[in-house]
């Protein structure tokens, strides 16, 4: 048996309203998640500890804390997009799950009271926002014309247009209830379908059967071929791309002896896991997965070591698509365990780290070649030397008409987002340190 060193949780938001994004943008509405979701949360997260808290687990984390959560241990993000805060309230209700309330939250005063917290011993985990604003990790594919322009391909693709003609007799079919919402491929109509049915009585009773499983298909088809790619680099893929820097990262972590982390929770919407399905290989072998996942899905990646006399870490990636169990997958056409230096080697150079990065994927116009990596310091010297030379003879002749000039002192931070401009040195953080509340002195720019 091979022992749990930690463990990396992607996991979906839970029911939420009705959601809209446009279809040829995917940009997205503002929409509210519910009670249903709330539970289907927690459950996953109640879930997550019988696995990996749960010291008679086999896949319990070695030497982790079952009951009082470490904030030394542990790292809990969620996306915080368009879509407003459903998918943030989706992750308090998973840790309430994970880190239930416990009489040992508690704490003796001097005066030798003892004060349990509030809620028979509630946990205040904290939660890290992930705002596209600011941080690329979690949306990359909004504001991102190389994308935008990939949705138009696949839209005009022959394989579309084929199934788009087969679909119309189901388009038909839904016309009278779906109230005058487009009925095309293009624009999907089972996330509408699905939430009437589940939360509208009168539709339920109304809607004839098979026409939301239909929907599904259709869905499925249309959100896989938006957010998958054959080529592990394709533009398809660009939400596994983004993810997968925060994946190598955390895994660098765990596996370091110096670093206490040994669980990481990552709340998002259901983009990347269709994307990391194909970059990792999973989808060949398991075709049911090119879609996309229920409400409260996981993927979990597990960091483990390997039996004696191994002396190697191994990752083993589970799936939970919605209140099933987990299910291991292997990866990168392996039938087994992958060891984590091989998974390293196929995957690193396909992460995208920096805003800076994902600019020259997204092709949205910071091309120059002084921002592409590799490729700034002997355009950099060029351009700045031109700024200076422009800067000297405006302050010599600036000197001609003031007498006296008061010295003002500027700090220029390493992530400032300026609008390009003839002489401007563009200085691109990465994308976990592109923050618009904290800002780090004495950070240097990738």
């Amino acid at each position: 048996m091979t022992d749990v060193l930690g463990v990396l949780v992607i996991a979906r938001n839970g029911d939420r309203d009705e959601f809209y994004q446009d279809p040829k943008t995917y940009e997205p509405q503002f929409t509210e998640s519910t009670p249903l979701g709330a539970v289907e949360s927690f459950q996953l997260g109640a879930f997550l500890r019988s696995v990996y808290l749960n010291p008679s687990s086999p896949s319990y984390i070695t030497n982790m804390k079952p009951d009082l959560v470490n904030t030394h241990e542990v790292r809990f993000l969620a996306k915080a997009g368009g879509e407003g805060p459903v998918i943030f309230d989706s992750a308090i209700a998973l840790l309430q799950g994970l880190f239930p309330p416990t009489p040992k939250n508690k704490i003796t005063l001097a005066n030798e009271t003892t004060v349990v917290a509030p809620l028979g011993g509630y946990q205040y985990v904290p939660i890290e926002t992930v705002e596209p604003g600011n941080d690329r990790t979690l949306e990359p594919w909004t504001d991102c014309p190389a994308f935008q322009d990939h949705i138009s391909r696949v839209y005009a693709s022959p394989e579309f247009k084929e199934r788009a003609k087969s679909a119309q007799p189901f388009f038909g079919a839904i016309r009278d209830y779906v109230f005058g919402r487009p009925t095309t491929l293009e624009n999907a109509i089972y996330d509408y379908m699905n939430t009437q049915l589940v939360h509208n009585k009168t539709f339920a009773h109304r809607l004839p059967p098979t026409l939301i499983e239909q929907a599904r298909g259709f869905a499925d088809f249309h959100e896989n071929a938006i957010f998958g790619s054959k080529d592990i680099g394709g533009i398809g893929n660009l939400a596994g791309r983004t993810i997968l820097h925060l994946i190598l990262d955390s895994l660098q972590r765990i596996a370091f002896n110096g670093d206490p982390l040994r669980f990481l929770l990552v709340e998002t919407s259901y983009h990347p896991f269709i994307s990391l399905f194909h970059m990792l290989e999973i989808t060949k072998n398991n075709p049911e997965l090119a879609g996309f996942p229920d409400y409260a899905s996981a993927i979990a990646l597990e960091l483990r070591r390997g039996p004696a006399p191994e002396d190697r870490d191994f990752l083993r990636v589970k799936f939970r698509n919605g209140t099933e169990n987990f299910e291991t997958y292997h990866v990168f056409g392996h039938k087994a365990d992958i060891p984590l230096t091989e998974f390293f080697y196929r995957a690193e150079n396909y992460a995208i780290s920096s805003y800076k990065q994902w600019a020259a994927t997204c092709e949205d116009g910071l091309q120059d070649d002084y921002l592409h990596i590799g490729s700034q310091n002997g355009a950099t010297t060029t351009i700045m030397a031109a700024c200076a030379a422009v800067l000297f003879v405006g302050m010599f002749a600036l000197g001609k008409f003031i007498k006296r000039s008061r010295a003002k002192k500027y700090v220029r931070l390493p992530d400032d987002e300026v609008s390009p401009g003839p002489c401007t040195h563009h200085n691109y953080g990465t994308l976990h340190n592109v923050r618009s509340t904290v800002v780090a002195l004495n950070t240097r720019a990738d």
